[in-house]
């Protein structure tokens, strides 16, 4: 890797970011120099561990740096990629842009870079493209590979007495309560894959769904798309795969919630405040 002290870069160990233990909240979004960088962990590091991408509004290059797994060295921490985008944005929806968007863009490819190092096809070696595209190349047969970016779908439903049915999956924190999302599938348009989500998780019918908002969330590679929709039938009943109780909430009368800084809590938010 490069050994010009002015350039900093990302750090990241998984899905944590990781940066010096006297790292203000105020300094989350900033790189860190890749002299500290060097100091602390060059002698793990390796030229594929390294990556240089353009930002999306073209500000500026956005340079990364992955790290193995174990014990960091003294004087450094890891903090959780969702709770750094939420420093990052004050609570509020992480959009894709500024400095959020930064982080979201540099990890995403971190991760990608990181699940891409063969080929899918051959099984060779991939590398970074030459022509500064965001791909990797199989060194064998030639085979293309760019990030991957899965759709999935997150829909508040609201019933004709404007309660929000709020679920429980097995994955969270115990009394968390969020709503029904999904991945898209093959052959499906968004819309389709929100009413089919909605049937197999909680076993009921929606109608008016509509488009209302999106979400890089790159944990790892997903695009949250935000929709919201209308009961329209059938008597909830979770699935027991991934539901494990769901409900209509009244706005005085609300679980825990997920936390600021996701699509989740935003659309959440846009019905409290009356405006779904």
């Amino acid at each position: 890797m490069s050994g010009e002290e002015e350039k900093g870069a990302y750090l990241y160990q998984g899905n944590t970011l990781v940066v010096p233990l006297d790292t203000p909240d105020s300094r989350i979004q900033d790189e860190v120099s890749e002299k500290l960088i060097n100091a602390a962990f060059g002698g793990v590091l390796s030229d594929p561990d390294t990556f240089v991408v353009p930002a999306v509004d073209g500000s500026k290059s956005i340079r990364g740096i992955s790290i193995p797994q174990g014990a960091l060295p003294p004087g450094w921490k890891a903090i959780p990629m969702r709770q750094a985008v939420n420093i990052i944005t004050g609570g509020t929806m992480a959009d894709g842009a500024g400095p959020a968007g930064r982080l979201l863009r540099s990890h995403h490819i971190a991760l990608w870079r990181g699940e891409s190092r063969f080929c899918g096809s051959c099984g060779g070696g991939n590398r970074d493209t030459d022509n500064g595209e965001l791909a990797r190349q199989c060194a064998v047969c030639e085979r293309l590979e760019f990030p991957r970016i899965s759709p999935a779908v997150i829909t508040i439903i609201i019933n004709d007495r404007q309660e929000a049915l709020l679920a429980h999956n097995k994955k969270f924190v115990n009394g968390i309560y969020s709503l029904i999302a999904g991945f898209n599938e093959p052959g499906e348009n968004l819309e389709a894959t929100v009413a089919r989500e909605v049937k197999e998780e909680v076993n009921i019918d929606v109608r008016d769904i509509r488009y209302i908002c999106s979400q890089p969330w790159p944990f790892p590679n997903s695009l949250m798309l935000g929709f919201s929709a209308r009961y329209d039938g059938g008597e909830i009943k979770p699935d027991g795969i991934e539901i494990e109780d769901a409900q209509w909430f009244p706005r005085d009368r609300l679980p825990e919630i997920p936390g600021h800084g996701s699509v989740s809590r935003y659309l959440i938010e846009l019905w409290l405040n009356g405006k779904l």
